[in-house]
Formats: C-alpha cells, structure tokens, sequence
C-alpha cells in the first residue's frame, strides 16, 4: 500500500530534493537584436559564472555611394553645353539668341548691295549670291563700330587745341556728322569758343537761337521739342547749338553757364561734341575737361602748329589728364599751309607715342571754301577720315579711362 508524500522505491531519490542554485547574472550594454555580437567579446568568469557581453563599435563606416554621372551644373551657358556640359535645369529662354538660330549660310545672306555681285544676284533669279565685296564689308564694320550702343549717360567729347586756324571747328562738324549719319541716338556739337566761333556757320542755320539763350531760358525748357527750336539741324541730323555773335557777350560765357548747357544737353542727347575755343586756360574749359570722356586734339601740318597740338597734350598732363591725353586722337589736318614740305609720317610717329591714334583729314577744296558743309559732296577719302575718327571715338567712349 502507498504511503502518500513518500516516493516508491525504484523511483529516484532525489525527485523531491531541491537543485543547487546556480548564480547566472546576464549584463547588457545593448539590446542583441540592435547589434551584431563579437564572439571575442564575450567574457565569461568561471568564479562568478557569469556572462558578460560588451558591443563594440563596428569596425568598418559605410562609404556613401559614389555617382558615376556627370556633374550637373545649374549655370546654364552655351559655350558649355557644345563641350558637353550637362546642367540640372532646362535652357533657358535666354539662350535662344540670333547668333546661334539664324541661318548665314549663302543661300540666307544679304543681297548684295551695288556692283557685279549685284547684278550676278538679280540675273541669276536670286540664285547665285556672292555676298557683298570686301570694301562694302568694310564700310559695313566702320559703320557697325560708330553706331555701338553708349554705357551710362551722355558722353561728352571736346575738340580742341592751342592754335587757330588749324581746322578745330571743322574737324568738329566733319566728326560730328559722321557719328549723326551712322548712329540712331542724337549727336550735339555746342560752340563753347569765347572769340565768337563759327561752328553754326558750318551748317544750314535754321535758328538764331545761341548759348546764351538756353542759360536765360533754361528754367523754361520742358522738354526735347522745346531745346530742339533753339539747334540747328544738318541733313546728317547733327543739332549744332551756336555761340554768342556778340563778342562782348560772348566774354561773359563763363564756367557756370556751360554747366548750365551741358545738363540740358545731357538730357537729350547720347553724345556731345565740345568745340572749344584756342584759350586753354579760359574759365570754360575747366568743367569741359571734367566732363570729357574723350577727347580728340587737332593738329595743323606745319612745325609750328604740330609743336603746339603737343605742348596741349604737355599740359593736360600737368594738370591731371593724363588719362585722358592717353585715350585721346590727334586729329592731323593736312590742308593747312607749308603741309608739302614738312615729313607728316613724321609728326605722325611723334604723336603716336603719346596718343591712342592719329587720324589724317586730307585736303578737300570743300572744306578749304569756310562755307556751309555738305557731307555727301566732300570727297571720298574726306569722308572714309570722318568716319574712322568716329569709329576710334565711339571705341574709346566704350572704354573706361
């Protein structure tokens, strides 16, 4: 008979004595599913028998991915895409210009204007298009650089020198109407010279108006039409403003009236031709100087009158123009007397180390006369002078002093 709480006989002894305790003590620095587990780093001491386990940083950083695309730029520039550029942003309306969609191969070009080429053109039935000659695209690229767009305001350029008499007022109108023929903007030639100058008489006059009028009036002047009655104004379409008539008045022209009239000139016009008169230190030439962004120097053909046209380049550069004197053009008349017998080349050498360039006026039986000018009947190489002084005045005012 079972005796209940003993255990049978063939069973074990010890089913009801307790097991020995046994210490097991496990530390965690980190969860074991977060990290990966170093068999190295497991320390087990067999006094405590227990376990310990320590996460290690891991040994290696992942790299980031590197792209094997092309940098993508965002400032778009064509001369970049053509070398293969690729850019993140699509091109701009911008770079749609004329230059790159126009078609100028010889079936588009321009008929030719005048000569063979012309007549090949329209006999062909438009077919054959030689495009113009080499002297029409020169006359083209003359043209070009005299009509360039002005930065800034009004520019203001003075005609001047030391000596009368050596063609200053007309060198003046001669520049003044070859920048009004090939440009779109208004051109102004105002007769600053204190001894009565001619520079209107070089023009039809249309006007009796003078300098002296737009300081009385200036309050009065509201706008272009109202300064425009008091120019006269050439075919070329150069508005010329006249000096005093009257001597007398003409002395009282001083520093303060030519400011006067050159901001309302600079108000109206993009360029402003300054014929000043033969007294360098006269009170008007001071504010003329500062305003200048240019300046053309004119020089007759004899000893005397070339000696002179440098000692005004000597002093422009004693008085703080240097700058100036180095941007500017002698203007070298060749019409004036005892041409023929002195070396020009020679002169012109002598200048040429002190200026930005030198520019020949040929003789012209027009312009010897002293009477109105009529551009289109002076002489040819007259003309082509006038119009490389413009070109070489437009250059310089496009570049800083």
């Amino acid at each position: 008979m079972a005796i209940w709480g003993k255990k049978p006989e063939d069973e074990s002894t010890d089913f009801l004595a307790p097991r020995p305790a046994t210490d097991i003590t496990v530390e965690k620095s980190h969860s074991l599913a977060e990290i990966a587990v170093d068999a190295g780093a497991v320390d087990v001491t067999p006094s405590t028998s227990s376990i310990e386990i320590i996460a290690e940083e891991p040994r290696f950083q992942a790299q980031p991915e590197t792209s094997l695309e092309p940098v993508r730029r965002s400032n778009y520039s064509r001369r970049d895409s053509l070398r293969g550029e690729s850019f993140d942003q699509p091109e701009p309306a911008a770079m749609l210009t004329a230059d790159r969609l126009i078609d100028v191969s010889a079936r588009n070009r321009p008929a030719p204007e005048s000569g063979f080429r012309r007549f090949m053109y329209f006999l062909s039935l438009k077919t054959i298009n030689l495009g113009d000659s080499l002297k029409v695209r020169e006359q083209k690229a003359i043209d070009a650089r005299i009509g360039a767009a002005l930065d800034g305001g009004a520019k203001f350029l003075p005609v001047l020198t030391r000596k009368g008499g050596v063609g200053k007022t007309t060198v003046s109108t001669l520049l003044g109407m070859a920048l009004a023929l090939s440009r779109e903007d208004r051109i102004i030639a105002i007769d600053a010279n204190p001894d009565r100058g001619t520079l209107a008489e070089r023009v039809s006059k249309s006007t009796r108006f003078t300098v002296r009028d737009v300081v009385n009036r200036a309050a009065a002047i509201d706008g272009f039409t109202d300064f425009s009655t008091m120019v006269s104004r050439d075919v070329t379409r150069l508005d010329v403003l006249a000096s005093d008539s009257d001597p007398m008045l003409s002395e009282a022209f001083d520093e303060g009236d030519y400011n006067v009239v050159a901001d309302m000139a600079a108000r109206y016009y993009s360029i402003v031709l300054t014929d000043c008169g033969t007294g360098i230190v006269h009170s008007v030439m001071r504010p003329t100087l500062q305003r200048a962004n240019g300046l053309v120097i004119v020089s007759g053909g004899s000893v005397d009158e070339a000696r002179l046209a440098s000692e005004t380049l000597t002093w422009l550069e004693a008085n703080g123009y240097g700058d100036l004197v180095r941007n500017s053009i002698v203007a070298l008349n060749t019409a004036t007397q005892a041409t023929q017998l002195v070396k020009l080349d020679e002169i012109e050498q002598h200048f040429k180390t002190r200026v930005r360039h030198v520019v020949r006026i040929p003789y012209d039986p027009a312009l010897a006369a002293g009477s109105v000018i009529k551009f289109k009947e002076l002489r040819k190489g007259t003309r082509d002078a006038a119009r490389e002084l413009a070109a070489l005045v437009v250059d310089g005012l496009n570049s800083p002093l």
